[in-house]
């Protein structure tokens, strides 16, 4: 074993236990418990696919992260550029993405190179909808929230509308049916804002998120147009299906449908296939498992207090 720094006698002694804590190590990797991935086809890399999200993001938000300098005369070979980079590295990962499920399939016949072009093709084809969608939810952000300045404090700054915007690229290859991918993509946005969205929730225009730490939503919701939405908010699945062998059912509807105009306020939790119906208001803390409908609001009682001096 190679040697690192240590005494000839602490060499020694350090190799020797270095060599039975390998040993050990190696044999919890010879099940197939699924925690390592040694001998397979090699997964998507991390770090190449936050790359394709800062250009994107730069792609949707140009001149906003400090990447380039851009002008109106040359935004058009700056865009160009990063389209091009986009598209060779998404699709080099794509391809191992698609390998990955087949491998895992004994697939033999997929046609891996034309679906992976497809996937990108479709997410790059996205971009011009997607812009025109965020600066819906922009709007709505700078409109529904008074503590804004500007809507380049918005772009810059807010949370929900980092995560919102990645979530739209991750849904677009989950449609798709990348596998891997999305998923990481999402999990990326969760880490950096702390808002958790499914790349399989389906989200319309004119969403705002505020403040959003710890917002779930979840692979089925639906969130219609002008939908706000605070932190700490669950839409969860009430319970999961299962088949006759016990296994779970997946991707059957499960999660909530909000109409258009719904706000939920902080704390709150939606859960199971339910409808809440345009303009209805969710409480802060509610507990809600069953319809909701049009124009409702829904609130807690508020908590008994008991007040008593301390003299």
């Amino acid at each position: 074993m190679k040697k690192h720094g240590c005494s000839p006698e602490h060499a020694n002694l350090t190799g020797k236990y270095l060599d039975g804590l390998v040993g050990r190590i190696c044999a919890t990797y010879q099940d197939t418990q699924g925690i390592n991935h040694i001998e397979g086809y090699n997964l998507p890399r991390q770090q190449e696919i936050l790359d394709v999200i800062d250009k994107l993001m730069e792609v949707v938000f140009p001149g906003f992260s400090g990447m380039g300098n851009f002008s109106i005369k040359t935004i058009a070979y700056n865009i160009g550029d990063l389209l091009t980079a986009i598209y060779c590295e998404l699709v080099s990962q794509v391809i191992r993405s698609f390998q990955y499920r087949c491998a895992q399939e004994n697939c033999e016949h997929c046609r891996i190179g034309k679906l992976s072009e497809d996937a990108v093709k479709a997410l790059l084809d996205g971009i011009p909808e997607i812009r025109e969608t965020m600066k819906l939810d922009i709007a709505a952000a700078y409109a529904g929230d008074p503590a804004a300045m500007s809507i380049d404090e918005i772009v810059v700054s807010y949370p929900g509308i980092k995560a919102i915007t990645i979530q739209r690229f991750a849904h677009i290859l989950y449609i798709k049916k990348v596998p891997l991918i999305p998923r990481m993509m999402c999990e990326y946005a969760h880490t950096i804002t702390g808002i958790d969205i499914h790349p399989g929730a389906r989200l319309k225009k004119g969403i705002f998120i505020d403040h959003g730490t710890g917002v779930v939503i979840g692979e089925t919701a639906v969130i219609g147009n002008n939908v706000k939405i605070y932190q700490g908010v669950t839409l969860g699945a009430l319970s999961f299906p299962h088949d006759e062998s016990g296994q779970i059912i997946r991707g059957k509807k499960r999660h909530p449908t909000l109409e258009d105009g719904v706000t939920v306020y902080s704390g709150a939790t939606v859960l199971g296939d339910i409808v809440i119906g345009e303009n209805a208001v969710i409480g802060g803390n509610a507990w809600v498992v069953s319809d909701v409908p049009p124009n409702t609001q829904i609130t807690i009682l508020p908590p008994e207090q008991k007040i008593r001096s301390k003299a």
